[in-house]
Parts: structure tokens; sequence; C-alpha cells
């Protein structure tokens, strides 16, 4: 079992940057796949991006390619989302997840990861 804690949300204008980090604990973390996704109030929580467990692959959301960049630093159990020219539109709480790797698994959806994060707020002014 892993346990995931995010840090790194806050305040910031349009065009701005933050980095998310999300630190587990628990397990070996490079066992799992790992995924970021945000929410907002009334939506479903939408995939934003994911790694592999060695960092050979990414995968992003449309709407965030070439803008968020995830990365991973298996020594420091440190999933990152480099969040660069945000925009109003990216305003979520933002959560970190882990997933261990199965044949069957859709890894852009929640349902395929296996534990979570508590999430932190960003917010994005115009």
């Amino acid at each position: 079992q892993v346990q995931l804690v995010e840090s790194g949300g806050g305040l910031v204008q349009a065009g701005g940057s933050l980095r998310l980090s999300c630190a587990a604990s628990g397990d070996t973390f490079s066992r799992y796949i790992m995924g970021w996704f945000r929410q907002t109030p009334g939506k479903e929580r939408e995939f934003v991006a994911r790694i592999t467990p060695f960092a050979s692959n990414t995968y992003y959301a449309d709407s965030v390619k070439g803008r968020l960049t995830i990365s991973r630093d298996n020594a420091k159990n440190t999933v990152y989302l480099q969040m660069t020219n945000l925009k109003p539109e990216d305003t979520a709480v933002y959560y970190c997840a882990a997933s261990i790797p199965g044949y069957s698994k859709r890894y852009s959806y929640p349902n395929s990861y296996d534990y979570w994060g508590q999430g932190t707020q960003v917010t994005v002014s115009s």
C-alpha cells in the first residue's frame, strides 16, 4: 500500500507557472504508474497526465499538451507536475494517483488507479 501527499498548489495569474509535487511512502514507488487528475465542482475527475514506472513514457490530455509536464524521481519517491502558461480553465483540485500496472487497465480513467492523494487546489486568475 502506498500513501500519497500532494503539495505546491496555490493562486497564480493566467500565464504563470506552478510545480506540484506528490510524495509517496509505504511501498516501492517504482512499482507504480503515476498519474495526475483534476476535478472541479460538479464535474467528474479528469485525466491530466501519467508516467510509466521508470519514466520511459508519458501521456497527456490534449488540453494540457505543451503546457504541463509530468516527471518523477524514484530516488525521492516523488512525482511532479510542472505547469506553465496556466489558464483560468486549469483551475481545479489536482490529485495524484498510483496504479499497479495491469493488462486490462485503462490509465486515463480514475478507476484504474489504486491509491489517491488528498488533492491540492490550483486557482488561476484571469
